[in-house]
């Protein structure tokens, strides 16, 4: 019996409890203690009521008494400034103390020149207002800081930055931050000054190239003590109400989100599965990405799946006739056969591990007068006309959707059975495969290609002719992502195959009923990346059971945000990595099932 959706993962434990190892260092709390105390990490009422109160009296100070601050106090300001968050933990974070008067003299000097010139750019009435105000003390404040962010860094380099290149200049803010309200609870003022050309203020103290400064702060005891901020109280603006400034969901006025009618397993699942594992005697993620996997598997309420079945879907292509490919397309019905006669290598080692295995006729022969492969389990042939992708369509629109249908049903029958192995047999499909992929993830057509099995460097350059040419002809500029508009089983008509169309209804089918869906290669890894374009939710119930040698394999994998359990070069197909890979994580659920648990 398997779980049912959503529900905390039951588990077949001994009756004997075993101690629970405690780490002599970091966290030491268990997840059933913090699941009995909600609110243990939090602070004293009194001691939230005070931080509430230094956040709400900071204020951006202008006035300063001349007078020393103690070097320890200082000290104090900076080291809660170093305990700010910082992207990737890089603490890019630079400050230099400036007490020096010449030094001061030249700031306060560009600061004032800054202020006219930033003047002369508003209304006269805004201009003079800004000229009034006194917007800095960088004179009379004992001592000026300027934070400088270190750059210097690449930015890939550095957890998080490769997409938010930027998070190194706010979590400089963030240190700012934390500056501001230590400074604030010690009862000193602070003032923020950007009023300067950031490459003079660079120049000025000498900052090498690539370090940043976010300003000047003016720190020193006030010489003012203001109940609210200096700008509101001139007029300048006033603080915004809050609820404006909330959204829920989306940005308001947008369009809504497209409705979903597939989605993950809820919060209670995946906290009710890390739960579970803290009771385990072995550490939580000891089996590194098989753990990982793992908990997605019991997180999808399958933690009692105890075999696996192998579906084949088997399919020939047009595009075979433009030199894509170094076997004779008869191939494609000599290996399906073997997999009906359990003499295939996958449904040989399917049958090794105990496993069923359903082969699919999805089209094998190029036209629908071709034979059928009678034996198969299951037989899903277009009828209508099948193009080469390179000249027309590869299906009609209605063999799409039959073909989507058929595996959609499919998937819903197998959910419930085991783990579902995705495999295939197609002579050409790994060009097919490639065309999907420039189409969905936007790589140029000669990094989407794959030698293949015994192609060589003309063969390879016919298929990127191919595969470029496909995409010119439904209009897509090579190198760029098709837009939302078109729909996955659009791309399946315009660049696709019985397989492709098949599988993608397989893995929705599989999903929607809380399946697992273990993928192979590429061709079988392209569905899965169109079922989470047009359902997102899908790849929840997604595992990678290996990564093939081509660069467009890891491209998708990366898409889907999955790594491979295996990475052996399989270059098979036939579904070989998906049973290996099936075969980790049998065991793995064996272990999660039946090793020790801790009081």
């Amino acid at each position: 019996m398997t779980q049912p959706r959503n529900t905390p993962p039951q588990t077949s434990t001994t009756d004997h409890l075993w101690e629970r190892p405690v780490p002599n260092i970091g966290d030491t709390s268990s997840a059933a203690q913090r699941a009995e105390t909600l609110n243990g990490w939090a602070y004293p009422t009194s001691a939230q009521a005070a931080l509430r109160d230094i956040i709400t009296s900071r204020r951006d100070v202008r006035r300063f008494r001349p007078d020393p601050l103690p070097e320890d106090l200082i000290q104090y300001i900076l080291e809660s400034a170093h305990l700010g968050p910082s992207v990737g933990h890089s603490q890019p974070w630079r400050f230099i103390i400036v007490t020096d008067p010449s030094t001061r003299d030249h700031a306060a000097l560009m600061a004032e020149r800054a202020k006219i010139a930033q003047a002369q750019n508003m209304t006269t009435d805004r201009g003079s207002q800004l000229l009034d105000l006194k917007v800095e003390g960088i004179r009379e404040a004992p001592i000026g800081i300027i934070v400088a962010c270190d750059r210097r860094a690449p930015a890939p380099g550095v957890l998080g930055r490769a997409t938010f290149p930027d998070a190194d200049l706010w979590s400089c803010a963030a240190a700012m931050q934390n500056m501001w309200l230590t400074a604030r609870a010690a009862g000193l003022g602070m003032g923020w000054v950007t009023l300067f050309q950031p490459d003079e203020l660079a120049q000025l103290v000498d900052l090498p190239q690539n370090v940043e400064p976010l300003g000047w702060l003016c720190i020193g005891w006030p010489d003012e003590l203001p109940p609210s901020p200096g700008l509101e109280r001139r007029a300048w603006s006033k603080r915004l109400p809050l609820e404006p400034l909330i959204m829920r969901e989306r940005w308001n006025g947008s369009t809504p989100a497209p409705t979903s009618h597939l989605h993950a397993p809820d919060q209670n699942a995946h906290v009710a599965t890390y739960d579970e594992a803290d009771l385990l005697l072995t550490a939580p993620g000891s089996l590194g990405k098989l753990d990982i996997a793992i908990n997605k598997i019991i997180t999808a309420g399958r933690i009692n799946f105890t075999t696996a079945t192998l579906v084949t879907a088997c399919a020939d292509h047009p595009v075979h006739d433009l030199g894509v490919t170094a076997f004779p397309n008869s191939i494609t019905r000599v290996v399906a056969e073997a997999g009906i006669a359990g003499k295939a290598v996958g449904t040989t080692m399917a049958a090794a591990n105990g496993f069923d295995s359903i082969i699919i006729d999805c089209g094998v022969g190029t036209s629908s007068d071709s034979s059928p492969l009678t034996a198969a389990d299951h037989i899903h042939r277009p009828t209508g006309p099948r193009g080469d992708i390179m000249h027309t369509d590869a299906l009609t629109p209605l063999d799409v959707d039959m073909l989507i249908t058929a595996g959609r049903t499919h998937g819903n029958t197998l959910a419930d059975q085991g783990l579902v192995l995705l495999g295939e047999v197609g002579l050409g499909n790994t060009t097919i495969a490639a065309a999907l992929t420039a189409a969905t993830i936007g790589i140029p057509a000669h990094k989407a290609v794959g030698l293949g099995t015994a192609s060589d460097t003309a063969m390879l350059e016919r298929k990127t002719h191919v595969v470029r040419a496909a995409l010119e002809r439904i209009g897509l500029p090579e190198g760029k992502k098709a837009p939302a508009s078109i729909t996955s089983a659009e791309l399946l008509t315009h660049l696709g195959g019985g397989e492709f169309a098949y599988l993608y209804g397989l893995i929705l089918g599989t999903a929607e009923k809380s399946g697992i869906v273990v993928l192979d290669g590429l061709a079988t890894s392209i569905p899965a990346l169109l079922a989470t374009r047009e359902e997102p939710g899908v790849a929840a119930y997604l595992v990678a059971g290996q990564a093939s040698r081509e660069f467009s394999h890891q491209a998708v994998l990366q898409e889907l945000g999955l790594e491979a359990l295996i990475d052996a070069r399989f270059r098979a197909g036939e579904g070989v990595g998906a049973i290996l890979g099936a075969t980790m994580l049998l065991t793995g659920l064996t272990v999660r099932r039946d090793s020790a648990r801790t009081a």
